[in-house]
């Protein structure tokens, strides 16, 4: 498969990729590396990972990062509970020892976390990484060795080598540097809000009933509105929300109604200095530059 047959094939399913994201993707697929894309929240990056796992009819598996997450949540874990419970109706019935600790430290007892489960598949899936960046540093020198060898270490159980290697996929938003270890261990793409034809195609691929003279007034809204001095510009996602509440509104024109377009920023605007700045007469000025 070529980039610009998986680049269709993403279009297919409702993600308009760039030129270069679809070669980056499609180079990831072809030499088996890690992705890792970058850029501002909103655009579309976690996005890649879902219409990816559609084209290709795969799984997807996503881990979500944060401060403070370790190998127990991202990989594995016992049901302690569960062994709790067995010890005790061991222990009631007699058993004790190796027989008990044999069974409580057993496939029964695991909990698969996320990186367990996507080396466990038989057929590769789509492993999301989100927002690596929220993740400490620790953790990520830990996720670089799971990457490497696609194998994972129970000490109770022994190595658990992968049946088929993940697609993996990394998202950063920048909250802070990544170690240049992951970085040369991934190939890489910076993933920018979409220029206006490509905006355009987004909007009438996930919202195919929407007329085109709104649609146009949209982007160019959405588009204009994204060089204000905004605290949380919106995303690719506020832009589709705006579109579907201006739908169900019966709203043909961004400038008929300047009171029901100025509500209609709560899709759009999401902290309340945002709000107050982009005042009736900002989103006036605005429309009347799209319409």
């Amino acid at each position: 498969m070529s980039f610009q047959d998986l680049k269709q094939n993403l279009a297919e399913v409702g993600y308009v990729a760039s030129d270069d994201l679809a070669m980056a993707v499609h180079l990831a697929l072809s030499l088996g590396r890690p992705l890792l894309l970058e850029g501002a929240a909103g655009v579309g990056k976690t996005e890649v990972a879902r219409a990816l796992a559609m084209v290709r009819d795969a799984r997807l598996i996503r881990l979500q990062c944060y401060e403070g997450l370790d190998a127990a949540q991202a990989i594995y874990e016992w049901n302690y509970q569960r062994q709790l419970l067995a010890i005790r109706a061991a222990a009631e019935g007699g058993h004790t020892g190796r027989e008990v600790e044999d069974r409580i430290f057993s496939e029964e007892f695991l909990l698969q976390r996320p990186l367990l489960q996507a080396i466990r598949q038989e057929v590769p899936p789509v492993l999301l990484i989100d927002e690596i960046d929220r993740a400490d540093e620790e953790f990520e020198a830990y996720l670089l060795e799971v990457l490497s060898e696609f194998q994972i270490t129970i000490p109770e159980l022994g190595t658990i080598e992968a049946v088929t290697r993940p697609v993996v996929i990394l998202t950063a938003n920048g909250t802070r540097d990544l170690s240049d270890a992951l970085r040369r261990r991934c190939l890489y793409a910076h993933v920018d809000y979409p220029d206006r034809s490509s905006e355009l195609a987004i909007l009438q691929a996930r919202c195919p009933d929407i007329e085109e003279q709104l649609a146009l007034q949209i982007i160019g809204f959405v588009q204009d509105l994204r060089k204000e001095d905004l605290e949380k510009v919106p995303g690719i996602a506020e832009m589709l929300d705006f579109a579907a509440a201006l739908m169900g509104l019966g709203i043909a024109d961004l400038t008929r109604d300047p009171v029901v377009l100025q509500a209609s920023l709560a899709t759009l605007l999401k902290t309340e200095t945002d709000r107050a700045n982009v005042t009736t007469e900002v989103a006036q000025r605005l429309a009347g530059k799209a319409a």
